[in-house]
């Protein structure tokens, strides 16, 4: 049976190959491409697929274009109101021509349009922009992932974490070179606004929009007690105790984490959530919470340390209880990008992790000893994926 199908699959593999040759050598044709720009029947399509192509080749120009309207203050000043050129100059400090090179280059990628001569206004994408703090936490943080990615090759040839985001994610280098996180001082000791601060304001900024995803697509009033593995300054946690008031909350991450996560969930009326400090690399986890979450966890780390981690969780759980798994994953129609892309190098310069499709972690979760496990549809799995695991 196994040879016969080995055997099916190799002629299937041989025949896809031979098809896939044959459309390259058409497509890679400078005759074809031109037959196909002057056909009406394949003109659109050919357009499409040489617009995207060219997006793809400029798409650092348009992301250079984002970062730069951001930092002018373009974004801030026109969701105030409009504004003509001459005061968006004045604001950033830049020459009337550049002011006008730049809105140019915002106005191409819908960040602001114009609604009447020398009179701007925020475009649709940049409407949706100016309040979205976690995007715009995110445009800011990428400086670093620029610069990592200044020379692409050189990258992968100096293995992970050999850059900026590595030094940036402090538990990173020692989470991916296998050892304790005790061997990481700057996390495991400190007051908390020390080298943990920056990436912990990051994930505190860009947490809403992830917890919004779960929140609309699970139902925590079924639970008594939530515990969020690796949950930062509280975000999360904080999300969701203004939609379950009721639930017990409590939180699991490095101790110079939940040392500054204590004045964050104080300001939020939290301070009944019950703090843990420890490494779930090094330490077993607090048992109480019959539901206990793991929001942009996972991919952050290699199989052997989200085998163990996974293990960890289902000893901590009582019979029936369920394990959270959320994050933007690998294989996403329509979202490749995210999952495969961006998280695949990001993660390769941070120094830890990798991207995961959900039929990986629901195979990681069935050998973890989990009874079951599925995906939750979310509204937008670009943002973020769902996967629920019952012990």
């Amino acid at each position: 049976m196994f040879v016969g199908r080995m055997a099916g699959n190799t002629g299937y593999s041989g025949w896809k190959l031979r098809w896939l040759n044959a459309r390259n050598r058409v497509l890679a044709n400078p005759a074809f491409q031109r037959f196909a720009m002057r056909n009406p029947l394949m003109r659109r399509t050919a357009r499409t697929h040489a617009n995207a192509m060219f997006a793809v080749i400029s798409g650092f120009v348009q992301t250079k274009a984002l970062t730069a309207t951001v930092d002018a203050g373009v974004i801030r000043r026109l969701a105030e109101g409009p504004a003509r050129t001459g005061e968006l100059a004045q604001g950033a400090g830049l020459s009337l021509e550049a002011m006008q090179r730049l809105l140019g280059a915002a106005r191409a990628i819908d960040l602001v349009e114009m609604a009447a001569p020398d009179l701007w206004v925020l475009g649709q994408r940049g409407a949706a922009l100016s309040s979205n703090q976690g995007a715009l936490a995110m445009i800011e943080h990428h400086k670093l992932f620029y610069d990592d990615l200044a020379d692409p090759i050189a990258l992968l040839k100096g293995g992970r974490g050999q850059g900026r985001l590595a030094n940036f994610w402090t538990y990173a280098p020692a989470a991916g070179q296998g050892r304790p996180a005790t061997e990481d001082a700057a996390s495991w000791q400190g007051s908390g606004d020390g080298a943990v601060a920056p990436y912990s304001a990051l994930m505190a900024a860009s947490q809403p929009m992830v917890a919004e995803q779960v929140l609309d697509a699970y139902n925590f009033d079924r639970h008594q007690c939530l515990m969020d593995v690796g949950g930062g300054h509280g975000a999360f946690l904080a999300e969701v105790a203004q939609r379950h008031p009721r639930l017990s909350l409590k939180l699991f991450d490095l101790p110079a984490v939940v040392e500054g996560a204590k004045a964050k969930l104080a300001a939020r009326g939290l301070s009944h959530v019950a703090l843990h400090g420890g490494s779930f690399r090094d330490d077993p986890l607090p048992q109480g919470a019959d539901v206990i979450s793991l929001v942009r966890i996972c991919h952050d780390h290699d199989d052997d340390v989200v085998r163990a981690l996974l293990k960890k969780a289902l000893a901590a759980l009582p019979p029936g209880g369920r394990l959270i798994i959320a994050e933007p994953m690998a294989g996403t129609a329509g979202a490749e990008v995210m999952g495969d892309a961006y998280f695949g190098l990001y993660l390769w310069a941070m120094g830890s992790g990798r991207p995961r499709t959900v039929a990986a972690y629901l195979a990681l979760l069935a050998e973890a000893g989990f009874g079951s496990a599925r995906e939750v549809t979310t509204a937008l799995p670009m943002v973020t994926r769902l996967i629920v695991a019952q012990r």
